[in-house]
């Protein structure tokens, strides 16, 4: 309030002052109510007898009528034949000097508007370097949003898939409810936490679970807002947000992205003198300089840990890390299971189901699938979110929207079906692959269609016997184009690329070749192969790893031929099956491999007519397959 009055009694004596310089310009013509009356009819009036006397005064002529009223007009020069016509008609003239402006409205005229220049200078210079804390725009003031306890609603219940972190963090939480419980031992909370971990983890919302756990105030800022082009403005907020915790202690300040403002020092431009450094320093003073006793606890967020200064993380300061890592598949469940909450949803709704198929999704992620679910169903006018409309999330979340209005020729149609039965069947047969969800020649993004294959939990560690089952399965794709379609496309450029980056990791990074032993021929470091430009290795070497390579690949590749060509039957039922339906999901597939007819789609699944047989649909995008 007292800053709102003090802006607000700056620019009413501003005003006042204007209103008074025009004011005083205007004095003359408004002073005595005088009528002013055209040159020409004053000399008509002194012509008709009706003028008694007249004042001339610099280029101001008064002139008093025989009715006692007043006029006034104006000439740029003494008018010599007007002299004449007074003293024709008997009127009394007196000629007076131009009067001299007073002293304020000369001070008015010429000083006034370089003063209020230089005022309002000065007065932006104090505010910009921290010395105004109410003033215009508050340059040396915390920008901190606080949030006191009636308006953090969140809770550790609110939080999911981090159950560990949620651990490391609940003695927080007991210290702020209970100090003396610590304190009576001689134990000191820690007065700093990092958080780390990738986007989207939910750090932030980690700790205001914590604030709302305690029922404290939270203090959230950004490491960006205490960056300003003039140096000293940061240094000043970090100073002025400690004062504010300090008043509402116990609380918790949170800055979100610290390594803005966190970064090694000396590492920039600017030497040592550049405001973030400043910034820094001063956030180093005060949090070494808290009070046992505070209360006030700061917690930081970054996905950067690596490039933070040692001096942030040094016993006193923020000596304890808290890692919020991707969650895994409980946890991607857990956390659905929240999001869902908030949403009307149909019995079908599987959170065990939709976790195995969202590997390394975020929590943010998460959140955006059940919201893009919700709309999928609003779009479809319907009263519940089900299973079919958290699918459709998924794939556009994966792969994009759907191209429907694609035009593509039947013979690319046909030929893509092919290439992806190729694909789900090698990986039904292969006793390790990862379980098929789903085939689909359904057009999205770059791809014209798509073998989706979920783990049925997540892949912490990769398995030589697995990883050639996966080149098999990308071999498929081509290799049913060559038995059925009798041509080759280029659609499976894509394939190929990733298997031949999967053997060469097998043979000169894993050590899984029995040829070549244990040696490792990557230079993990500058992530290149050392039979390239820095060839560490002989030539003999590096043709043995090339022999190497190609032996694994032609070897999966024999492999997934064998299995096409002895299961003809249940590539070609597949084939008609997305033909006809253009997806197909994990019981339609189970139903095929089994030699049963495949059941219908289920009940909502739309089906897209195809527009056309010509048109610009046929240009040959890479299919894809879906990451184990």
């Amino acid at each position: 309030m007292n800053n709102m009055f003090s802006k607000s009694a700056i620019w009413v004596v501003v005003a006042l002052l204007l209103f008074m310089l025009f004011k005083q310009f205007d004095s003359h013509s408004m002073a005595g109510g005088v009528k002013g009356i055209q040159y020409s009819d004053l000399l008509d009036e002194i012509k008709a007898k009706r003028i008694k006397d007249v004042v001339i005064e610099g280029n101001t002529i008064t002139a008093t009528k025989i009715d006692e009223t007043k006029v006034r007009t104006t000439s740029t020069y003494l008018d010599r034949g007007l002299i004449g016509d007074l003293r024709e008609n008997g009127v009394r003239f007196d000629v007076k000097p131009p009067e001299e402006p007073g002293i304020l409205q000369q001070v008015f005229v010429s000083w006034f508007p370089m003063l209020l220049l230089i005022g309002v200078w000065i007065f932006f210079m104090r505010q910009m370097q921290g010395g105004g804390k109410g003033g215009a725009f508050s340059f040396g003031k915390s920008k901190a949003r606080m949030l006191d306890e009636t308006n953090n609603t969140v809770t550790f219940a609110d939080v999911a898939g981090c159950d560990e972190a949620k651990e490391e963090v609940t003695e927080i939480v007991d210290f702020l409810r209970d100090p003396t419980k610590f304190q009576k031992l001689g134990g000191r909370i820690p007065r700093g936490v990092l958080m780390v971990g990738p986007p989207g983890t939910g750090k932030t919302l980690l700790a205001r679970a914590i604030a709302g756990e305690a029922k404290v105030p939270f203090f959230s800022i950004s490491g960006s807002d205490f960056v300003e082009m003039f140096v000293g403005v940061g240094a000043s907020r970090v100073r002025d947000m400690f004062e504010n915790a300090k008043k509402h202690s116990p609380c918790i300040i949170f800055i979100d992205e610290i390594d803005a403002v966190g970064r090694h020092r000396g590492a920039g431009m600017g030497g040592g003198n550049d405001e973030r450094e400043q910034t820094l320093n001063q956030l180093l003073v005060e949090m070494d300089g808290f009070e046992a006793s505070s209360g006030v606890i700061v917690i930081a967020a970054t996905n950067r840990a690596d490039v933070l200064d040692k001096a942030l993380l040094r016993p006193g300061r923020f000596d304890r890390q808290v890692s919020v890592g991707l969650p895994d598949i409980r946890g991607r469940e857990q956390i659905l299971n929240v999001h869902m909450r908030k949403v009307p949803i149909s019995t079908d709704v599987k959170a065990d189901i939709l976790a195995r198929g969202t590997p390394g999704f975020s929590g943010a992620d998460l959140a955006n699938l059940v919201n893009e679910a919700a709309l999928f169903a609003a779009r479809r006018n319907k009263r519940l979110v089900d299973m079919i409309d958290f699918e459709d999330a998924k794939d556009k979340i994966f792969m994009g929207p759907e191209r429907k209005s694609m035009v593509i020729r039947e013979e690319e149609r046909r030929n893509t079906a092919y290439h992806e039965s190729g694909h789900a069947v090698v990986a039904k047969l292969l006793p390790k692959a990862d379980p098929v969800h789903k085939v689909t020649i359904m057009p999205r993004g770059w791809a014209l269609g798509l073998t989706w294959q979920l783990p049925e939990h997540d892949n912490i560690s990769g398995y030589k016997d697995k990883m050639l089952e996966e080149i098999s399965i990308l071999f498929g794709g081509r290799i049913a184009e060559e038995i059925f379609v009798g041509q080759m496309s280029t659609g499976a450029s894509n394939d190929f690329a990733r298997a031949t980056k999967l053997a060469r990791a097998m043979v000169t990074k894993y050590g899984m070749s029995d040829a070549m032993g244990v040696m490792v021929y990557e230079d993990s470091q500058n992530d290149g192969w050392l039979g390239g430009a820095n060839k560490t290795i002989s030539e003999a070497t590096q043709q043995k790893v090339d022999a190497e390579i190609r032996t694994i690949l032609d070897t999966q590749y024999a492999l997934a031929r064998k299995l096409l060509e002895e299961n003809r039957e249940k590539v070609e039922v597949m084939t008609k099956a997305l033909l006809e339906w253009e997806t197909i999901d994990a019981d339609q597939v189970n139903d095929i491999m089994a030699g049963q007819e495949p059941r219908p789609p289920k009940a909502g699944t739309t089906i897209r007519k195809q527009p056309g047989s010509d048109g610009p649909g046929s240009n040959p995008t890479p299919n894809a397959t879906a990451p184990a």
